[in-house]
């Protein structure tokens, strides 16, 4: 079954696994919300676990199995590697909502087992960064670090089961120095390399920027909403970071302006998270988790879309570039990020939450939906496309 062309690259079943999962959590998702279904733990715990390391976790490591050996000069990774780490997160990933609705042994028991599957991933990345010869491997190495605080965030999030205190510091650690760390760390390479642009990097301020991510993540474990003047810091350099790289925005080219498009939502992620964390400690007011949505839908989401699209493009014989209608859902993307906004302004200023929660909801199973169908069977079955003009 392995030698079907489906599995003969990595990033074709990741992709796909974490594509469906997209759609199918975030219905799973919709109906726990609004009491349709049974749940062993709250609508939220399953829409942040589910997303965080059903849809996020599985789509960059289709991205990393296949370039990580790239970056570090090492031979590809073997297919009986990478395979035995997808049918791990293929098998969590139907435990999972099973033991969300019926069993919490069942639950645990899917996230023990995607935390192997996970465990595993890494034991393949730190193999691969082992074996390299590369002098350079800085990037590698914040990589690694990003996924060795991934797998402490998943192991607090298992033991949030039983112990409910761990869930905020399990979410605070997996967003901002697992997932930003490592998705920041693959993008400040491959973005200048894919613009053609020769940026140099403020390798202290990097450095400085991790400190303050880690205090952010200490502050909001503490008091949520703590960390205003430290979000506000982090907007300003990572800005001024990003403003010295001089990349080349606005660019024709839709798949270089989509990853572009993706980093520059990092500034505005942190000072919308300011803001929004100040109120909150001023009045009460409840945003929704602003912060964390517009950092997870701006940059994660819509790089993950980008890389996604770029990848599976030039590894299946396909031209390289954005038709018509793949360049519609990289403007989509940007639709699925301001109606999330709107949702958490929605609850901000009482309007009607599941109005806006529905158009969000419709907005990313959209997008999902129609980037399945037009690149599912590239990645299934090395189908070469159509350019629709």
């Amino acid at each position: 079954m392995n030698k079907h062309y489906f599995f003969s690259q990595p990033h074709q079943p990741f992709f796909v696994l974490a594509f469906a999962n997209a759609i199918f959590s975030m219905f799973i998702f919709m109906l726990l919300l609004k009491g349709f279904l049974p749940s062993q733990v709250s609508a939220t715990a399953y829409h942040a676990y589910s997303l965080i390391y059903m849809l996020f976790t599985p789509a960059f490591l289709a991205f990393l199995f296949t370039t990580f050996p790239r970056f570090s000069g090492t031979e590809i990774i073997a297919q009986e590697k990478y395979m035995t780490v997808f049918w791990i997160f293929l098998a969590a990933s139907i435990l999972y909502p099973i033991g969300i609705l019926f069993s919490t042994l069942l639950l645990t028991s899917a996230m023990i087992l995607l935390f192997i599957g996970h465990l595993l991933a890494v034991k393949v990345l730190l193999n691969v960064y082992t074996t390299s010869v590369h002098k350079e491997k800085e990037d590698q190495e914040w990589i690694l670090v990003g996924m060795a605080f991934g797998l402490f965030a998943h192991l607090l999030a298992i033991l949030s089961i039983g112990v409910p205190s761990l869930y905020n510091f399990s979410i605070q650690l997996s967003i901002y120095l697992y997932l930003f760390v490592v998705i920041f760390a693959v993008a400040q390479r491959m973005v200048p390399f894919f613009s053609h642009a020769d940026v140099e990097k403020n390798k202290e301020r990097f450095k400085v920027v991790i400190g303050l991510i880690v205090l952010h993540v200490i502050l909001e474990t503490i008091q949520e909403g703590s960390s205003f003047l430290v979000d506000i810091l982090l907007a300003y350099l990572i800005g001024k970071e990003l403003w010295q790289w001089k990349l080349p925005f606005p660019n024709p080219n839709p798949l270089v302006w989509i990853l572009l498009i993706a980093l520059y939502w990092i500034p505005v992620a942190f000072a919308l998270s300011s803001i929004s964390n100040l109120l909150s400690l001023i009045n009460g007011t409840n945003f929704l988790s602003l912060d964390i949505h517009v950092l997870a839908l701006g940059f994660f989401f819509t790089m993950l879309i980008g890389f996604g699209t770029r990848v599976t493009l030039g590894h299946s014989g396909n031209m390289m570039r954005a038709d018509r209608l793949t360049t519609i859902l990289f403007y989509w993307t940007q639709v699925v990020v301001l109606t999330r906004i709107l949702t958490s302004l929605a609850v901000a200023n009482s309007w009607d939450f599941l109005v806006f929660f529905d158009i969000a909801l419709t907005v990313w199973m959209v997008m999902f939906g129609l980037w399945g169908s037009r690149f599912f069977a590239v990645l299934i079955f090395g189908r070469k496309l159509e350019n629709k003009e």
